[in-house]
């Protein structure tokens, strides 16, 4: 989920519930509240939809944790060296 879309498909989404609204009411007060009650309905179920997907995705590594653990050898102490690439001089922040 990239943030700045979910924001301004909220927004708009909010905008045309908003002029539904007051087509249907005709009252701006009405609407403001409408609107904004939706607005905090839409945050709880993007909030919620967001801890499933961390749910899931920590039961999924809970469950592939301790099948990879069971058949690894014991640790040792020696420190694992990553390897790391050289800067690539095509890119503009390198030169």
């Amino acid at each position: 989920m990239y943030a700045p879309r979910v924001f301004v498909s909220m927004i708009g989404a909010l905008a045309v519930f908003a002029v539904a609204i007051y087509w249907l009411n005709g009252s701006l007060t009405t609407t403001l509240i409408d609107t904004v009650i939706c607005a905090v309905l839409l945050q709880l179920g993007y909030f919620g939809g967001v801890l499933f997907l961390v749910w899931k995705e920590a039961k999924a590594r809970n469950s592939q944790g301790t099948t990879a653990i069971s058949h690894t050898p014991a640790r040792s102490d020696e420190k694992e060296q990553i390897p790391v690439s050289p800067f690539n001089g095509s890119e503009p922040f390198n030169r």
